[in-house]
Formats: C-alpha cells, sequence, structure tokens
C-alpha cells in the first residue's frame, strides 16, 4: 500500500484537491482510501437513529451494515485518541492511501497553500513536504504546482508515494 499525504492550513483547498484527485487515481485502475484527521468534535451518525441512541446508552462500538456500505462508530469515552500508526492499520487494503490533515507525519506530503490565507508555508520547517500546490507564484527549491493542475500532481503523488 502506498500512502500520500497532504497538509495545509485551513481553508487552503486541500479537500478541494483531493476530490479532483481521486477520480485521477480511479481511473488508473487504483483503489484509494482516505484518512482524515478532524481537529475538532465531530459525529458520523444522525441524532435520534437507532445507532446514535446505541451510543448514547454507552455503547463502546456500534456497527451500521447495509447492502451499500458498512460503518463501525468506536467511542473512545476518554480514551486515548488513535495515532497514525492505529488509523493506518485498521484500513482494509488498497493501492493508494490518502492523508489529509496529518500535518506533523513523517509521510511523504504535497502542501496546499493560498496566498490569501495570510498563514505561512509549513514546508521550510517540514522535510517531509515534497511539493507546493499554489494559487500564486512562490520562491521555492520544491516541485510548484498550480491548484488545477490535477494530472501533473496525480502523477507527481503516484511518484513519490511511500511504501507502508
Amino acid at each position: 500500500m502506498k500512502i500520500f499525504g497532504f497538509a495545509g492550513w485551513s481553508g487552503s483547498g486541500k479537500t478541494t484537491l483531493i476530490e479532483k484527485l481521486i477520480p485521477q487515481f480511479n481511473a488508473r485502475g487504483l483503489r484509494v482510501s482516505m484518512i482524515k484527521r478532524a481537529h475538532h468534535a465531530f459525529d458520523v451518525d444522525v441524532p435520534g437513529k437507532d445507532s446514535w441512541r446505541h451510543r448514547q446508552a454507552g455503547c463502546q462500538e456500534v456497527l451500521v451494515s447495509s447492502s451499500n456500505r458498512w460503518a463501525l462508530m468506536h467511542e473512545l469515552r476518554g480514551g486515548p485518541e488513535l495515532t497514525l500508526d492505529e488509523c493506518i492499520a485498521r484500513m482494509s487494503p488498497c493501492d493508494l492511501l490518502l492523508l489529509e490533515g496529518n500535518k506533523h507525519s513523517p509521510l511523504p506530503k504535497l502542501e496546499v497553500w493560498r496566498e490569501a490565507n495570510g498563514k505561512p508555508l509549513l514546508h521550510p520547517d517540514d522535510p517531509h513536504v515534497l511539493a507546493i500546490a499554489c494559487d500564486t507564484l512562490i520562491n521555492t527549491p520544491l516541485p510548484r504546482y498550480g491548484l488545477d493542475e490535477v494530472t501533473r500532481i496525480a502523477d507527481f503523488i503516484l511518484e513519490h508515494a511511500g511504501e507502508n
């Protein structure tokens, strides 16, 4: 399984770029999966539904399954957050595992940057940033892509993704 990450400040366009890249990888016959790191409380369940009610009643895990998909919700209940390695270990085998939001992981990654955010670049302080996708010309020794250069970015990712 190859792994490649995306780093950048909130509002930089990481999700939008990834959303455009996934069909590129699928068209090349790759099975793609994703780990999204959330920096805030989130819930994938719907309040009031049976699975939500079961979690609220105290279940540690609730698995919901249908003919289209399944989802496992695990309540930490004060336990430690999963490490990136623990997240990766829980993923089913795939050809390419994409990571979004693991800004400080020691894995190959693309920085997504927008001038309008007014935030500094991450790459000078992160040796794992291998290239930058941005909305303006910047002075960098790293390969630089426009945010719309999806095919070139996909090529770069497949060439530089790390093995797990």
